[in-house]
C-alpha cells in the first residue's frame, strides 16, 4: 500500500514537472513569435516586407524601370510632421536609389519615434530591397527640429520575370511614425548614421542646419 502510494507521488511530480516545461516553453515560444516572424518576413518578402540587402546587385541595371511611389502616416500620438520630399520617382530595376522624407516635431520636447514599413502590391515584396534606411533604428528629434531622412533601395530585375508580378507598373514604399516605448531612447543620443554611396549619411540630418520654429 505505502509503495503504491509512493509511485503514485512520484507520477504526480513527473507530471508536473512535465506539465511546467510544456508552459515554459509555450511562454518563450509567444515572445520569440515576433521577432522571428519579422525575419521570416524581411528574408522572403511576406506581406509586403521589403528585404533587406547588405549591398546593391552586382549585375548592372536593365533599361526596364519602375516607378516607385513614397507613402508618409504618423499616428496621432506622435506629434510628428511626416513626409516624403517626392512622391514618387522612376527607377530603372536593379539600380540603388536614395529617396529623403521630412520629419518635423512640433512638440516642445524631444520625442522619439519608431517607423514600420511595407510595400503595396504585397507580392513586389520579395523583389524590393532595403540597403540602407532611417527606419532600422528609433528616431530622436529634438524639440521644433526638422531633419531629412534617407533610405536607399533596388528593385530586383527578377520582377520582370516573375509571372505572378509581371504585371506590376508601380510600387508604394509606405511608412508610418509611431512613439517609441518609453525609456528606450537616450537624451541627446544620435541614431545611428546609415552608410550610402559615397560614404553620404542617410541619418536624420537637419534641415537649413538648425531646428525650425513650430
Amino acid at each position: 500500500m505505502t509503495a503504491t502510494r509512493t509511485d503514485n507521488r512520484k507520477k504526480n511530480r513527473l507530471t508536473a514537472m512535465v506539465l511546467f516545461t510544456v508552459a515554459g516553453s509555450m511562454v518563450g515560444l509567444a515572445f520569440a513569435a515576433v521577432p522571428l516572424y519579422k525575419l521570416f518576413c524581411q528574408v522572403t518578402g511576406f506581406g509586403g516586407t521589403p528585404r533587406i540587402a547588405a549591398q546593391a546587385p552586382a549585375a548592372a541595371p536593365t533599361d526596364r524601370t519602375i516607378t516607385v511611389r513614397f507613402d508618409a502616416n504618423v499616428n496621432p500620438a506622435l506629434p510628428w510632421r511626416f513626409e516624403p520630399k517626392k512622391t514618387q520617382v522612376t527607377v530603372r530595376a536593379g539600380e540603388p536609389t536614395v529617396a529623403y522624407y521630412r520629419a518635423t516635431n512640433w512638440s516642445d520636447a524631444p520625442v522619439t519615434g519608431t517607423a514600420t514599413f511595407n510595400v503595396t502590391p504585397f507580392k513586389a515584396g520579395e523583389y524590393f530591397s532595403k540597403i540602407d534606411c532611417f527606419c532600422f533604428t528609433e528616431q530622436r528629434l529634438e524639440a521644433g527640429e526638422e531633419v531629412a531622412m534617407g533610405v536607399e533601395f533596388f528593385v530586383d530585375p527578377e520582377i520582370f520575370n516573375d509571372p505572378n508580378t509581371q504585371d506590376v507598373t508601380a510600387i508604394t514604399l509606405s511608412y508610418t511614425f509611431y512613439p517609441a516605448a518609453k525609456g528606450k531612447g537616450k537624451k541627446g543620443g544620435k541614431p545611428r548614421q546609415a552608410k550610402a554611396k559615397q560614404a553620404k549619411s542617410l541619418g536624420p540630418v537637419s534641415v537649413a542646419g538648425r531646428p525650425v520654429k513650430g
